[in-house]
């Protein structure tokens, strides 16, 4: 299968590194390099790296919904795109270009703990356990139909060890997924609204 992959953060890292093993990654979509530091040195993002050191296509436009940038994901004609903490909200052309789906791995048990820092806010709203879920990308926030959803307790674990553990059952998420779909075995689940939990602004 030929995919897209949406990523940007240290998280997204393994998920691409795993989707790049179970087909073809045609396209690589990451924020821009931004300037960090002291220095302001301008740094790559660390989807960038990993996309570069796999020897695969990178995009980074500054709007991936303006014209040209759903030109450039057209052309690609992509089966699934991946997303996993891109950092822009896609429009409906975008959710309507893949052939079979357009999906997202997400680092909590939905409809809980939607929208930014599922991981932080986990730990801090003293949750026992949190997990990976894998969706269908729609126009509201992480609100679409869930194909599968992994768990684990939270125990003692920082933000970064938790962070660490997610990531790499995300891309075994994504894995089981993508044989679903070579299987024709993919079954949705809509969301319960009713478990939504209220975000907290810190």
């Amino acid at each position: 299968m030929r995919f897209i992959f949406m990523g940007t953060p240290d998280f997204s890292v393994p998920i691409l590194d795993k989707l790049n093993n179970l087909g073809e990654v045609a396209l690589v979509v990451s924020q821009e390099d931004k300037r960090k530091g002291r220095g302001k040195k301008l740094t790559k993002t660390p989807v960038k790296i990993k996309a570069e050191n796999l020897g695969l296509e990178i995009f980074q436009p500054a709007d991936v919904n303006s014209k040209d940038s759903i030109n450039k994901l057209k052309e690609v004609d992509a089966d699934i795109i991946v997303v996993v903490a891109y950092g822009q909200i896609l429009s409906r052309e975008i959710i309507d270009l893949p052939k079979k789906y357009i999906v997202n791995v997400h680092a909590s048990i939905l409809p809980e703990l939607r929208g930014a820092a599922p991981i932080n806010r986990a730990i801090m709203e003293g949750h026992k356990k949190t997990g990976v879920s894998l969706m269908k990308v729609e126009e509201c926030l992480d609100s679409g139909a869930v194909s599968s959803v992994k768990e684990i307790e939270i125990k003692n674990m920082n933000a970064g060890e938790l962070e660490d553990k997610l990531s790499l059952m995300g891309a075994d998420l994504l894995e089981e997924f993508i044989n679903e779909v070579e299987e024709n075995k993919v079954k949705f689940t809509e969301q319960d609204d009713s478990k939504k939990l209220m975000q907290i602004k810190f």
